[in-house]
């Protein structure tokens, strides 16, 4: 399968190809989806709590969501911030202060999830899609974390398992090379304990099966949301995204001396 289609690439381009995003000054505006108001109260409940590492959201109307611009490096450039040991911990310090603050917050009653809830100890609310290019980047410092369309209530291990994927990347030494954009193949077990260790205070997880099952519940939203007619969700599944995320999940498991 064509690199350009696979996982990584898929979280990459989803909102660029099918939500497509305006800048105008400081402001961003894009298609809002049915978990827009959900999201927006999240954010505005972080940033009362005096977090501006979210986006300010501005409003929804028309069917249009605003939101105010936080300047920096995201999307394919954020993979060369997180190379160093700083960038990395820098993100996962981020998260954790994201976690820590959400979890007071208290959801509208009619509050749409962007994924499946997932069911567990110490819930936090999730941002469901932490890789490296949905974080605001200055000089190998992750200062934000932006596009939470898949925002859901689960333990933080949650995201810190799909984080785990990408940033140490759990990932052949080809896609290491080739996509993340790594000078050198990464040591893998360093940098998840770099981010782990940042992170601070999780509870005693299996790094293998954390991310695998992470990453079929990820397949399975993809299926789910392609059998109901979505887009870009049906063209990903028509192109054999279920086939390259199988063969991703069998590559971390027969990798697990590399990670551990």
């Amino acid at each position: 399968m064509d690199d350009a289609l696979d996982a990584g690439a898929r979280a990459a381009q989803v909102n660029e190809e099918f939500r497509p995003v305006k800048i105008d000054g400081e402001v961003v505006s894009r298609p809002a989806a049915d978990g827009t108001s959900t999201v927006h109260s999240l954010l505005r409940h972080l940033r009362s709590q005096g977090l501006d590492c979210v986006p300010e959201p501005l409003g929804v109307d028309d069917g249009v969501e605003t939101l105010r611009f936080i300047a920096g490096a995201d999307g394919g450039e954020g993979w060369y911030h997180q190379h160093t040991d700083q960038g990395l911990a820098s993100a996962a310090r981020l998260l954790r202060r994201i976690h820590d603050a959400s979890r007071d917050w208290a959801p509208p009653a009619d509050a749409t999830w962007g994924a499946p809830s997932v069911p567990g100890d110490d819930i936090v609310y999730c941002h469901g899609d932490p890789g490296p290019w949905n974080f605001i980047w200055h000089d190998n410092e992750a200062v934000a974390l932006i596009d939470w369309d898949y925002l859901h209530p689960a333990p933080r291990v949650d995201d810190v398992a799909y984080a785990l994927q990408w940033f140490a990347p759990l990932r052949s030494d080809e896609l290491a090379l080739e996509w993340h954009h790594f000078p050198e193949v990464p040591d893998r077990s360093h940098r998840i304990q770099v981010f782990v260790d940042a992170y601070g205070d999780l509870p005693a997880f299996d790094v293998v099966d954390a991310v695998t099952v992470r990453m079929q519940a990820t397949s399975d939203l993809v299926r789910a949301l392609a059998e109901q007619g979505q887009e870009p969700q049906r063209t990903w599944v028509a192109e054999g995204a279920l086939e390259q995320d199988a063969a991703e999940i069998a590559w971390v498991r027969d990798n697990r001396t590399l990670i551990i």
